[in-house]
Parts: structure tokens; sequence; C-alpha cells
């Protein structure tokens, strides 16, 4: 979701420009959303409430002109919030879920954002996201599959190697979304998707790869017929 790498080459300021106003946003940000996910109903339903008419909005913004595509933007984004209510109200590991998942994909953005501009290397998708390399992919899948192991094993979600090999999953679905994403800003000719959170622009860009993860994983969920599909 999620901004793992900035859109673009670094800016002047160094590479880690903006590292701080991104920061203070997650720390305001950050605890609220974990607040409205540890007690579930009615709060993590406000937030989803709030967030489909911005994310609407921001999807019509980025598939300007292409009706079909918007439809197509709209159906996603509500099925991320669908999936993030689903599996939040399932009466085994709802909670854990959907905190295993958001720690997964902080880890990916993390290990993404400093290994990437540490390391730099081969672009990703240069068409698509400049910004993005193959060592950022890595360093984020190999973040979200230690950040996966430790909290599975916190909540007892199932064995370790499990737990590491679907946290690198997921790290790959979380950076397809974000490209997916970027895709559509480069279509519509934006930077971000709008100016909602400093730091991060809009709310897609906070939460573009979230989305993906979310759908994948109550995809997974329900294909596996189990209250958890990585015992």
């Amino acid at each position: 979701m999620a901004a793992s790498e900035a859109e673009a080459p670094a800016p002047r300021g160094g590479r880690f420009a903006g590292l701080l106003v991104r920061a203070l946003s997650a720390i305001v940000l950050g605890p609220l959303l974990l607040a409205a996910v540890w007690c579930g109903y009615p709060w993590i339903d406000l937030i989803a409430a709030l967030a489909a008419p911005v994310m609407i909005f921001e999807w019509t913004r980025l598939t300007r002109g292409a009706p079909v595509l918007r439809v197509l933007a709209w159906a996603y984004g509500l099925a991320a919030l669908l999936a993030l209510l689903w599996l939040r109200h399932q009466p085994a590991f709802g909670r854990e879920t959907i905190l295993w998942v958001l720690i997964c994909i902080w880890a990916t953005d993390i290990g993404a954002y400093f290994v990437g501009r540490t390391a730099g290397g081969a672009k990703l998708a240069p068409r698509i996201s400049p910004g993005k390399t193959w060592s950022g992919l890595i360093g984020g899948m190999a973040w979200a599959a230690v950040a996966s192991a430790v909290t599975g094993y916190a909540f007892g979600l199932g064995e370790t190697v499990h737990l590491a090999l679907a946290g690198a999953a997921l790290a790959v679905v979380g950076q397809a979304g974000d490209l997916l994403e970027s895709a559509a800003k480069r279509r519509a000719g934006v930077k971000d998707s709008g100016r909602l959170i400093p730091g991060h622009g809009g709310l897609l860009d906070r939460i573009d790869g979230l989305m993906a993860v979310l759908v994948a994983v109550a995809v997974a969920r329900l294909v596996a017929g189990t209250s958890w599909p990585w015992t």
C-alpha cells in the first residue's frame, strides 16, 4: 500500500527525503487503525464506511474517460473493503488475521523502501513506477517473511516456515497492488491519487498494496474452507 518506494527518482534532500513527514503521518494514523481493528464493531465498520467514498472519488479521478476501468476499479476497491470486514468479523482469528495482514504490509513497505533506496539496482517496472527496484521487492519479501513468522508465532497461527512463506507471498501481492495503482496514476498523468495524507498523497496511495492483500487473503480463506489457511 501502499507507497513502498517513491514514484519518481529521489528528490533533493537525499535518498530518504520526505521520510519524516511519512513517519509522522503513520504515527498519527496507524494507532487509530489498529484501535479500530482491535475493537472491531462498530469502529472497523465506520472506518470502511468513511473510506468507501474517498476510494470511489480517487478511482474516479484516475479512470477518467474509461468507464469500464472505472467500474472495475470501484468493484476492486469495494471488494477490498468487504474482505476487510468479512475477515475481521470472523469468529475465529478475525482480529489476528487483520493485524497479521497489516504487519506484513507495513513490513513490506519498510523493507522495500529502505533496501530499495540503499541498494538500488535494476528497476522492477520502469515504465510503470521508475522508483521501484528488484532489490526493494526482495527486501520487502524478506521483511514480510520475518514479520509474518514472528506475528504468527505470537498469535499461535501456525507453523513458522509456512507463515514466513505466506508473508513473502503477500509482499509480492502487495507490490502488485502498488504497481496496479501506479499504472492508473501514470495513465491519468498524476503523481498521487489525492492529497488526503501528508507525505503519502491520497488514500489509495496508502492502501494500494493492502487492498490487493485483503482480497487475496479473503480468497485464500474461502478456498481453504478453514478459519486459518496457513496452518
